[in-house]
């Protein structure tokens, strides 16, 4: 079972991946420097990924996603 407080979900709208709120500052609406390719391609753990958040600088590692959550290897989320 993936442990939900390792997951970040995610939008994709126009050819844009949005989170709602980075879990680092709290920003909200936090356009990714992600494209839509880039979160397939982490579909079942085919590619590793460092994201760097821009409003903060804050970095996570991505090792898996899904069509609604990108899964980091810590934990992300509170509780």
């Amino acid at each position: 079972m993936i442990p939900l407080r390792n997951s970040l979900p995610y939008d994709i709208i126009m050819n844009d991946v949005f989170v709602q709120e980075c879990p680092f500052c709290r920003s909200s609406h936090v356009l990714l420097p992600l494209k839509p390719d880039d979160v397939k391609s982490m579909y079942g753990g085919g590619r590793k990924i460092t994201l760097v958040f821009p409003c903060c600088h804050g970095t996570v590692r991505i090792i898996d996603a899904d069509q609604d959550y990108l899964l980091a290897n810590r934990p992300i989320r509170g509780k």
